[in-house]
């Protein structure tokens, strides 16, 4: 293996093709070739090793044995916890370990298809996910592809955003808008602005939401070019591109004041395992705090921040009670008003989950945040 080119034998014939570490930055040990035949114990113990096990057969035969490995992962229950954070933790080491041992079982894909028999055409999928060309021979996990396949339905189907009352289309990589309760929020609290940020702006979503709630000027900022791109694509489509200025940046732009700034950053504060992760763990809160400290600098007089987020990592133990209040005064701001309302997802009522117990108890809430 020199640079990203992997080579393997297989039937008396050497092959390579490309990894790309833009999407799997460490690849496997090494790779052997499996097939139809393989059982799942075989399997998991290779993946276990470290071995990348390229796929040989009926692609309908490595979706089930994917699936044989998640189901393998998943019957173990967690062990016994004494507190809701120790509980955390042994659920992100499986989350890791989950994903380390499918992303084990391999597809060889030559100008973006799959030989393998009954292998769907993934080819425009696999073009719409990735920065750049798509490599003529690829080497790509499975479980990545399948994503990328799911994607691209819902950046053509798109989802339906309740307070838009339009469809927002997301792009491979970018987060989802699915939890609506936070939009719902944005759109009851009061609004007076002439200019408005976005930061963070991700698919572009909290910048229409304010563009349909009459704020003439805007700017959405996001530091991840395909975010830059979903957002730019979005606003296009919903009539709001003359609204809203896309704008590439770590959090704030330079030398810009407004009189709204919106931001929702990740909730969680935990290390992200990978790239579609930013957008819910903030390692150390970094985001979180750096967005606290720059507002009052990009604020117009009389000017509003406003925060939303969830109070899951302090249901969980990650951020002690009262800590948010603390940095938000730390920055020289004082809460004016805090809307709040209950997460609507399944996993808040799913009683197997092992966070049920946080989630069951997490609000979600605007901070409407002004200089003291």
């Amino acid at each position: 293996m020199t640079d990203n080119t992997i080579r393997w034998s297989h039937a008396g014939e050497t092959h390579q093709a490309e990894w790309l570490t833009s999407i799997q930055p460490n690849p496997p040990k090494w790779f052997e070739v499996i097939g139809d035949q393989t059982n799942a114990d075989t399997a998991y113990r290779l993946a276990s090793e470290g071995c990348g096990m390229i796929y040989q057969g009926d692609f309908q035969n490595a979706r089930q044995l994917l699936q044989a490995l998640a189901r393998r992962i998943d019957k173990k229950p967690l062990k016994a916890a004494s507190t809701m954070l120790e509980t955390f933790h042994l659920y992100r080491a499986r989350q890791i370990q989950r994903a380390n041992i499918l992303n084990k079982v391999i597809l060889h894909l030559a100008q973006g298809r799959s030989s393998l028999k009954r292998a769907p055409d993934a080819s425009e999928a696999l073009a719409c996910a990735l920065d750049s060309a798509v490599p003529a021979s690829l080497l790509i996990p499975l479980q990545m592809l399948q994503g990328m396949v799911g994607a691209y339905e819902w950046r053509k189907k798109g989802v339906m955003i309740p307070v838009l009352g339009q469809n927002i289309y997301p792009y491979y990589g970018v987060y989802s808008p699915v939890r609506g309760e936070y939009l719902e929020l944005i759109a009851q609290a009061p609004l007076q602005a002439k200019t408005a940020m976005d930061i963070g702006t991700g698919t572009g979503v909290i910048a229409a939401l304010l563009a349909r709630r009459g704020v003439p000027n805007i700017i959405a900022t996001d530091n991840q070019p395909r975010a830059l791109a979903c957002a730019q694509d979005n606003l296009q489509r919903l009539g709001f591109a003359n609204r809203v200025k896309v704008v590439e940046a770590d959090l704030f732009p330079l030398a810009s004041t407004v009189d709204l700034i919106v931001c929702n950053p990740p909730w969680l504060p935990a290390k992200a395992n990978a790239p579609i992760e930013h957008a819910v763990y903030d390692q150390d809160s970094r985001m979180l705090k750096a967005f606290l400290a720059g507002v009052k600098a990009h604020l117009n007089v009389n000017g509003e921040a406003w925060l939303i987020m969830s109070d899951l990592a302090e249901q969980i133990g990650l951020r002690k009670p009262g800590e948010l209040a603390g940095w938000i005064a730390d920055a020289g701001l004082e809460i004016v008003q805090r809307l709040d309302t209950q997460p609507k997802h399944a996993k808040a009522r799913d009683e197997q989950d092992p966070l049920f117990a946080a989630r069951s108890k997490e609000a979600t809430s605007l901070y409407r945040l002004k200089s003291r």
